[in-house]
């Protein structure tokens, strides 16, 4: 009985022992998927419309984005797809436009313009960097009418952040300190204060957006004046 014990706890270890011999072996085989990329999309086109967002032909968006509304990240294989936009109350298409997204990246497609040259711009988002620390800010210009736009930490040190970001151009991430903000939006030739953002909390370990949107001159009531937009990237 003794040696049939002895004898069992023996086997019982070599199985135990190959089990784990196998299972490590199996882990080092496994690899990151580096086929995958994710994109997210962003309404600024600066109108009072609604928008549903499809991506080859499948509806994407629970709810129609408003200005600022987002949908989040989507992951998908690397390639080339279609989106397409339609207003909230119709499935006639506005906008239909390819793009591509490469492996391993995040990307946010920004849907903007007016509603008849309606048009997308693609940002590249580094979020590799993170902090317990600080937040991560980047300023992008997306009102048509606009000349090029700094961006101003009000506080009360009266920072500078970002300068002479034209129409369709986005910075890179900027590490700030989390906390409250308000900010200006100032024409970088001759400083005019187009639009501001007040009080506004970024917290730290979070990415934002801060998008100039908008139009300086409105056509009529459908059409949204310049305004500063901070929206977290999700």
């Amino acid at each position: 009985m003794k040696n049939f014990t002895k004898n069992h706890f023996k086997l019982s270890s070599v199985v135990i022992l190959l089990m784990l011999t196998l299972l490590n072996a199996c882990k080092k085989e496994d690899t990151v998927d580096t086929s995958i990329a994710y994109f997210r999309v962003t309404n600024a086109s600066p109108t009072l419309s609604t928008y549903n967002v499809y991506l080859n032909g499948t509806q994407i968006n629970p709810s129609a984005l408003p200005f600022a509304g987002s949908v989040a990240y989507n992951a998908r294989s690397t390639g080339s797809y279609n989106l397409k936009f339609t207003s909230a109350s119709s499935t006639t298409t506005l906008l239909s436009k390819d793009f591509s997204i490469n492996a391993s990246t995040y990307n946010t497609i920004y849907l903007i313009n007016k509603t008849n040259a309606l048009d997308i711009f693609t940002a590249v988002d580094d979020l590799s960097v993170t902090s317990a620390t600080k937040a991560y800010i980047r300023f992008i210009n997306l009102s048509p009418d606009a000349s090029a736009m700094d961006l101003v930490n009000t506080g009360t040190t009266n920072t500078t952040l970002f300068t002479g970001k034209t129409y369709k151009t986005a910075t890179g991430f900027l590490a700030i300190d989390g906390g409250v903000y308000s900010l200006d939006a100032k024409e970088t030739t001759g400083g005019a204060v187009r639009t501001s953002l007040s009080a506004f909390t970024f917290t730290a370990g979070y990415h934002y957006d801060i998008i100039y949107g908008g139009l300086i001159a409105p056509a009529n009531d459908t059409e949204r004046p310049v305004n500063l937009q901070a929206i977290l990237i999700k």
